[in-house]
């Protein structure tokens, strides 16, 4: 739970979060709080890993200070500001509740703050930094192995940051990490989760790529590349392009062509690898929808979308996913824990492909 005007970026997960100052990484306001409550499940503790404390300095942090208590123990950590920061990167308490406090009065400079936080179930170590902070702040990753399992909290989609390269080429080196996870989509924003990686050798050029709510960058050479492993479920391979034994939709447009010949954007010219026009809803239709038969029970791990670019410039710019075992009984994708339907970022154009993934993935015959 996070109160007051001073909280920034937050995610609180049951198993770990992401927390941030108003503002952060610019300047935090003047006079402003935010306290967040953070709770693990019974019988676990809690570990905070601090990313940024750059408080302004003042003599016991009078001026702008970060202060954490363990009400179990009754312990207090803190004040920090920057002129006393934490002894260690990383805090490890033996409670399961801590409540952390943020407090500015009138000051001129300073990022505020960035904090992690997981159960000792999930140890953090994958934070949200470059290779190079990583390397500053986490000795295990130095260097970092051949293979190497860190772990994500949630939060990091919205963390300040950049990222290179995609999914099918790895990311460039100097790239967020825990951010680019998420966009390789191997963890959910909402969760977090274990990462699997290896550094590589470096490529010339990384293309940049649209992909569950991200743009990473057009980036250029480096000496390494980090390519995420993703953990798969079920037996079947992840990345494997699953058949599609049957297209069924809504409607679809029938079009006049200039010599006033019909023309069908039928739901069998959806498959993504198919020459010239592609599927598309009657002009006007509401509620429109595209459904695959996969012609068995499969395990899904994402879907990839691309607009037609034949003569119109067609693409969906968002949609929303429900699968069904049977074709009749439907169960729409929610986030874990959220309460509403899943809303997927689609195309901003008709030419790039755009990935999300489902994490858990969907076990179904039907996708709609």
């Amino acid at each position: 739970v996070s109160t007051g005007n001073g909280c920034g970026h937050t995610v609180l997960a049951p198993h770990s979060g992401t927390l941030s100052s108003k503002n952060y990484p610019g300047t935090y306001p003047n006079h402003t709080a935010c306290r967040w409550r953070l709770r693990a499940p019974p019988g676990t503790s809690l570990l905070l890993a601090f990313g940024d404390v750059d408080l302004e300095p003042s003599e016991r942090c009078a001026r702008s200070s970060l202060l954490l208590s363990d009400p179990q123990a009754g312990t207090a950590y803190g004040p920090y500001c920057r002129n006393s920061v934490p002894s260690a990167p990383l805090l490890v308490t033996n409670s399961s509740s801590v409540t952390v406090l943020f407090n500015s009065t009138s000051h001129r400079s300073g990022r505020g703050l960035l904090l992690s936080y997981a159960t000792s179930q999930h140890p953090v170590r994958g934070t949200h930094y470059t290779q190079e902070h990583i390397r500053g702040a986490e000795q295990a990753l130095t260097p970092l192995p051949v293979c190497s399992s860190v772990y994500c909290p949630a939060g990091c989609k919205d963390i300040h940051g950049d990222i290179w390269g995609n999914p099918s080429q790895g990311y460039r080196d100097t790239s967020v990490l825990c951010k680019a996870a998420v966009h390789a989509g191997v963890i959910s924003d909402e969760l977090g989760g274990q990462v699997t990686l290896s550094r590589e050798k470096g490529i010339t050029l990384y293309e940049s790529a649209f992909a569950n709510g991200l743009h990473s960058k057009r980036g250029s050479l480096s000496e390494k590349r980090l390519i995420f492993h993703r953990v798969c479920l079920l037996s079947s391979a992840c990345d494997n392009v699953l058949e599609v034994a049957a297209f069924n939709a809504s409607s679809w447009w029938h079009e006049m062509d200039e010599l006033g010949q019909a023309r069908a954007w039928g739901a069998e010219r959806a498959a993504l690898g198919t020459s010239g026009h592609s599927w598309a809803a009657e002009p006007g239709a509401e509620a429109a929808w595209l459904e695959l038969d996969l012609g068995t029970r499969r395990n899904v791990t994402g879907i990839v979308t691309k607009g037609s670019s034949e003569r119109h410039d067609y693409y969906v710019t968002s949609y929303r996913v429900s699968s069904s075992r049977d074709g009749k009984n439907w169960k729409p994708y929610r986030a874990s824990g959220a309460q509403e339907d899943k809303v997927f970022e689609g195309n901003a154009d008709s030419h790039g492909e755009v990935s999300n993934a489902f994490i858990p993935p969907i076990v179904a015959r039907y996708v709609r």
